[in-house]
């Protein structure tokens, strides 16, 4: 059985207190877009995000992920616009839950309005391309995810090429991470995403989630984004909104190989499934105990 390294495995992320060493966090996804990959601006309206977020967080989600741009390519979104859309989100849930709260944003002056409006966590899908953001974090309580990719954002990147995607891939993240702890932002506040479908292809995804324990091998809480992802799609053949199933299978393969942060549209299923993958790790006691643990039963 495999048990990520963790070099500091309690987090304080806002109001909530996480021992990585034996749970696992799920995060739900909403993304107020009107052109999401998985949703197709379902959550895009403003009360429609809202809502989202508080089913989220009653369905048993740890963490909320608020997104105001896409990561694939296509127009870029204005740092105004973007934050015009994930704002008063983060506050209207702030307001009313003490969950985690992250945004999805590369722009530092997004992740400034965010954090002040009750965001804890920063979650960067392009590794800091915006030399200010790791700062804006640093001069906050606020956590950082920092996750591999290799395009400039919302640019089109030619086919992926890996000679050793593992290797690579945690090159880039410890990289990273020492930009982050030149800028202020200390070790207890980082946790790493390698980006799983980002400037990867399926067979790439694939094999980065049977590796994933090399990514968790640098000691800091892995989150794996896998959910719906069209890694999962291709391998299935399945259309976006029947991959439930398979997201699922591959969050529990990334738990077990060291994942301590589940990033998953289904928050229901993805809540039972990591607490059924730490009780089979022996990472916490079933909720009772009845079946065949008398003298005489049922």
């Amino acid at each position: 059985m495999y048990l990520p390294p963790l070099r500091i495995p309690v987090r304080t992320i806002g109001a909530r207190t996480f021992d990585f060493s034996r749970r696992v966090a799920v995060m739900a996804v909403v993304n107020r877009t009107p052109d999401s990959f998985f949703d197709q601006g379902r959550t895009f309206a403003l009360d429609a995000a809202v809502a989202a977020c508080f089913a989220a967080v009653e369905a048993g989600a740890d963490w909320v992920d608020i997104g105001g741009a896409p990561f694939a390519p296509g127009a870029p979104i204005p740092a105004g616009e973007e934050a015009d859309r994930v704002v008063p989100v983060v506050a209207q849930l702030r307001a009313g839950s003490d969950a985690v709260i992250s945004v999805d944003t590369f722009h530092a002056a997004v992740a400034r309005e965010a954090i002040a409006a009750g965001a804890t966590v920063i979650n960067d899908t392009t590794g800091l391309s915006d030399p200010d953001l790791a700062r804006v974090v640093a001069d906050s309580d606020a956590t950082l995810v920092l996750t591999h990719s290799l395009a400039t954002p919302r640019t089109f990147y030619p086919r992926p090429a890996y000679d050793d995607i593992a290797g690579e891939i945690a090159a880039f993240l410890l990289e990273r991470v020492e930009r982050a702890n030149a800028a202020g932002v200390p070790e207890e506040r980082i946790i790493l995403d390698p980006g799983h479908d980002l400037n990867k292809n399926t067979l790439q995804s694939l094999e980065l989630t049977r590796r994933l324990s090399e990514i968790a091998d640098l000691g800091y809480p892995t989150l794996a984004a896998v959910s719906n992802k069209d890694f999962i799609g291709e391998t299935l053949d399945a259309p976006r909104n029947e991959r439930r199933d398979g997201s699922i299978a591959a969050a529990v393969v990334a738990i077990v190989n060291g994942a301590r942060i589940i990033r998953m549209h289904d928050v229901a299923g993805s809540v039972a499934a990591a607490r059924m993958t730490e009780a089979i790790l022996g990472l916490r006691e079933p909720a009772y105990l009845k079946h065949n643990m008398g003298d005489v039963n049922d």
